[in-house]
């Protein structure tokens, strides 16, 4: 029986890490400095984990993680929405050690606000 419950616990332990790395915390982008640009979505994913978007501001182009598609359709954002050469506004932080990524902390599009994080 012992050994019964080591394997479950060996199982359960991979399978509860296995895909850790495959996610990022939100520890890893700077709360401290605020991004708030508007720029012109060049290309966009809807898809779990989470939805993003390639948003260029003047010379620099973002990788902007957004929330989970189950919160953006919760908040009242469609894949739709997030079409190619769209305007977005953007607010969030950037990510600590990848240059050009930031997470979303709310977006305007079409002059409404939605939040993603609260």
């Amino acid at each position: 029986m012992n050994l019964l419950k080591i394997a479950s616990f060996a199982l359960l332990f991979f399978f509860g890490t296995a895909f850790a790395p495959l996610h990022h915390g939100w520890g890893d982008y700077d709360q401290t400095k605020v991004l708030d640009y508007t720029g012109t979505i060049e290309e966009s994913k809807y898809e779990n984990p989470h939805a993003t978007a390639k948003v260029k501001d003047k010379d620099k182009t973002w990788l902007v993680y957004l929330a989970p598609t189950s919160r953006m359709n919760e908040r009242g954002v469609s894949a739709a929405m997030l079409k190619k050469g769209s305007s977005m506004r953007v607010v969030g932080y950037p990510h600590k050690t990848v240059k050009n990524e930031m997470r979303a902390e709310r977006i305007f599009i079409d002059g409404k606000k939605y939040e993603l994080r609260k």
